[in-house]
């Protein structure tokens, strides 16, 4: 018979067909006090670049401050999957290398806002966590200095340095995190590997964009497309990927680290499908960008795939006439939700959504795992897919 172990200070009742589910009272990003101590590592971290950068001029505060900004608070999605996957395999909480893999795992704090500030640029976004995106707080840096040139020149150009910036920091905090020359050596693929699809599946999110959803001569359908850009630009990268990192950091065996991938991969998938969602109906106090704003970026997601898919040509011509415009007001964007909503396209995502949880849940009740580890990650799940509209 399965017991729920006693964790501390953690946890409420609840159930799973195989594991009593604990619930952190502090909720999932703040068992061993985890949130904290990233935020700890971030402030020092950002604090030690921002004094190199002065080093070079004091002309370069604006890009500290900047990084500063855009990664203070939220939930530490992406390090928090990777101390667990750390944690999972055995590695230690506190102590030396308990320490280290915290510093490890902040690293994908900077490479998560390296990936926000050049999506950003890519899709000319104007928001980004409810404040001004990258590229738009530079420009208006230049135009209120009445600097030469044009201020969204200038605004990209810094953008894509900050970004480079946080991507170079990402590498040197896994490098320098203080964890033994072997633990390095069996992570160092998976962040490879990590920064690499990631960068594949940017690409193929512009190309469906520039594409507009063109189906003639591929052998994929849009649907399917549009969750090839969901796995390799967003899933891979936030669930999957930091927990193999934390597994192999700590030397986890195979089976542990094929099990982090069975629950990752669809955590991850339902992770992103939720966003999307959000993206079109979510509330801008919660998403941190203007109501549609997917919509005038002209985002092909699964939303759009699905809606194209199954449009009447009235709907289909509606779709076309309003998708990836800027200019679209709330009318616009309202009479386009409309029709993802009557195709079936959103019930259809909801219901993948809800299959992918499934799925993931499925995988994680048979994996080789303990407590706390076990009952984390099962809040995680909620963590990662919850409704906020």
């Amino acid at each position: 018979m399965l017991t729920r172990p006693r964790v501390g200070a953690l946890l409420t009742a609840g159930t799973s067909q195989r594991w009593p589910t604990l619930v952190p009272v502090a909720g999932p990003f703040d068992v061993e006090a985890l949130r904290s101590r990233i935020q700890k590592v971030l402030d020092e971290v950002l604090a030690r670049q921002g004094d190199v950068l002065e080093g070079v001029s004091p002309d370069l505060a604006p890009l500290a401050e900047a990084a500063a900004d855009l990664t203070r608070g939220g939930k530490r999605l992406r390090p928090a999957f990777c101390y667990w996957g750390w944690r999972g395999a055995g590695g230690p909480a506190d102590g030396p290398a308990g320490e280290a893999i915290v510093r490890a795992a902040t690293g994908l704090e900077l490479f998560q806002a390296a990936a926000l500030i050049h999506d950003d640029v890519m899709d000319d976004s104007d928001t980004r966590r409810g404040m001004p995106a990258i590229h738009r707080r530079f420009a208006e840096l230049h135009r209120g200095s009445s600097w030469l040139g044009t201020p969204e020149r200038f605004g990209e150009a810094a953008a894509i340095l900050l970004g480079d910036l946080c991507l170079s920091w990402s590498d040197e905090m896994l490098t320098g995190s203080g964890l033994d020359g072997a633990a390095l050596a069996r992570g160092r693929p998976v962040f490879d590997r990590m920064r690499t699809e990631l960068m594949g599946g940017q690409y193929l999110d512009m190309l469906e964009q520039a594409r507009a959803g063109q189906d003639a001569g591929h052998e994929l359908s849009a649907a399917d497309r549009a969750r090839r850009v969901i796995r390799f630009k967003s899933a891979k990268y936030t669930i999957e990927h930091p927990l193999l990192l934390g597994g192999a950091l700590a030397g986890a065996a195979p089976d542990l680290l094929a099990a982090y991938s069975a629950f990752g991969l669809p955590l991850g998938e339902a992770f992103q499908l939720r966003d999307d969602v959000l993206g079109v109906f979510g509330d801008p106090s919660q998403t941190g960008k203007p109501a549609g704003d997917d919509l005038r970026e002209g985002k092909r997601t699964m939303l759009v795939a699905l809606a194209v898919q199954n449009g009447s040509p009235t709907q289909q011509a509606t779709l076309r006439r309003y998708l990836g415009d800027p200019r679209l007001d709330a009318a616009s964007v309202e009479e386009l939700r409309r029709v993802i909503v009557d195709t079936g396209a959103l019930d259809a995502v909801e219901a993948l959504i809800a299959n992918l949880v499934t799925e993931s849940q499925d995988a994680l009740a048979d994996a080789p795992l303990g407590q706390p580890t076990r009952g984390v990650l099962e809040a995680l799940v909620a963590a990662a897919t919850a409704r906020h509209t």
